[in-house]
């Protein structure tokens, strides 16, 4: 009980951080906002990810969740994308990204969400996505999911989809993807049903919510995905590695709405990357 008791706390507390970072957030969206580039300079490198967009409204949002965090918990560690690591080795870590998605961001689409993530002894146990333009929150704990928006409260599910030829497959985009990893993306691609771009983390939410039923991605860091986990796994979905090793890391990522399909998806990758 005492268990439950806490994770009601930390869920209304990722809650206060969510409507903290929206407010510096919403500031700069559709706003005249200058951009700084955090990516690799060498135009002739050929590292699609060098143009690695920031602004204020990053910096903000995360300044502000941390500020909080070291006043309710100071004992617990933070990871943030824009201010890095501090007590990474404590029980309880918060793992932030004040705004991902920033290319959507400042090009004032809609496809961005502030992520927040605590690991509990080294593994994700609460995540909530927070879109405050449009006013919607996904969040879970690995055991159950929820929504809370425009559409009112409810439950969080994935939807059965065992086979390719009928999923509907996200990624952010295929520049994510590097000379190795490109054509085993691709032959996945080809298969499913339905293929889009531009989701970042909405791509997660939309699985967890039954809409879709695989996301393929690389190149991500542990704040791009750990706040994911516990949605989509307490949605019923499944978020590993392209290898099937835990996801909070980062790297090489795939998420499935129906365990069968990710355990075919896996297999297809391993094989285009044999």
């Amino acid at each position: 009980m005492a268990d439950m008791h806490q994770k009601h706390t930390y869920t209304d507390f990722a809650h206060r951080l969510a409507d903290a970072a929206a407010a510096e957030a919403l500031a700069g969206f559709r706003a005249a906002i200058h951009v700084d580039n955090k990516g690799k300079k060498d135009a002739a490198s050929d590292d699609t990810r060098r143009y690695d967009p920031v602004t204020e409204a990053d910096r903000g949002a995360e300044r502000v969740m941390r500020e909080l965090i070291e006043t309710t918990y100071p004992d617990h560690g933070i990871v943030g994308e824009e201010y890095g690591k501090l007590r990474q080795d404590a029980d309880h870590v918060w793992v932030l990204d004040p705004i991902d998605g920033t290319r959507s961001f400042i090009a004032g689409i809609p496809l961005w969400g502030t992520l927040i993530g605590l690991m509990e002894n080294g593994r994700p146990a609460l995540g909530m996505m927070a879109q405050p333009y449009i006013g919607e929150r996904f969040y879970g704990d690995g055991k159950s999911a929820r929504y809370r928006g425009p559409r009112g409260d409810g439950a969080l599910k994935t939807r059965k989809c065992a086979d390719l030829s009928d999923a509907i497959l996200f990624t952010t985009t295929p520049a994510l993807f590097d000379h190795d990893e490109r054509p085993a993306y691709d032959a996945v691609e080809r298969e499913v049903r339905l293929a889009r771009y531009g989701t970042d983390c909405y791509g997660y939410c939309m699985l967890a919510a039954g809409q879709a039923d695989l996301v393929i991605e690389a190149g991500l860091e542990a704040y791009d995905i750990v706040a994911l986990v516990p949605i989509v796994e307490g949605a019923g979905g499944v978020v590993t590695t392209w290898t099937g090793a835990p996801a909070d890391e980062g790297g090489r990522i795939v998420a499935s709405g129906d365990p069968a399909l990710h355990e075919a998806v896996l297999r297809e990758l391993a094989i285009c990357r044999a």
